[in-house]
C-alpha cells in the first residue's frame, strides 16, 4: 500500500519556509563582489568601446581636414628646421614641433594618407638624425 505524503498543507508549508529562511544559499562577501564585478565587466567593455567609437566617429571630411592641417604644420616645421640649419644650427623649437607632429591623424583619403606618411617619415628621419624621439 502507498503511504500518504505528510507535511503537505498549511503547517507543512510554514515549516519548509522556516527552514529555507534560516539556512539558505549564501555567497561569501568576497565571492559576491567578484561575481558582481564579473557580471559588470561586459557592460564596462561595451561602454568603453562605445565611447571610443563615438570619439572616433568623425566624418571622413573632418579627418581629412585635420590631416591636411597636420601635414601643413609638419611642412612648416621642416622648413623652420631647414632655415635653422642654414643659419648655423638646428632650432630646438622646430625639433620639438616635429616631435609633436610626427604622429597623428592621417586622414580617410588613401592618397592623402600616403602623402602624409611620406612627410611624417621625413620628419622622423630628421628627428632620428638629431637624437630626438617622435611624440616627445
Amino acid at each position: 500500500m502507498v503511504e500518504p505524503v505528510r507535511g503537505y498543507g498549511l503547517a507543512g508549508r510554514a515549516a519548509v519556509r522556516a527552514r529555507a529562511g534560516t539556512g539558505g544559499f549564501r555567497l561569501p562577501a568576497a565571492e559576491a563582489e567578484a561575481a558582481a564585478a564579473e557580471a559588470a565587466a561586459p557592460l564596462a567593455a561595451v561602454t568603453a568601446s562605445a565611447l571610443l567609437g563615438a570619439e572616433s566617429a568623425a566624418s571622413p571630411a573632418e579627418r581629412d581636414a585635420a590631416a591636411r592641417r597636420r601635414g601643413g604644420a609638419l611642412l612648416d616645421a621642416l622648413a623652420e628646421l631647414q632655415r635653422g640649419l642654414l643659419g648655423g644650427g638646428a632650432r630646438r623649437a622646430a625639433l620639438g614641433r616635429l616631435a609633436a607632429l610626427a604622429e597623428g591623424e592621417s586622414g580617410a583619403d588613401p592618397a592623402l594618407r600616403e602623402i602624409l606618411g611620406q612627410i611624417s617619415l621625413r620628419a622622423r628621419v630628421e628627428l632620428a638624425r638629431r637624437g630626438e624621439e617622435p611624440g616627445a
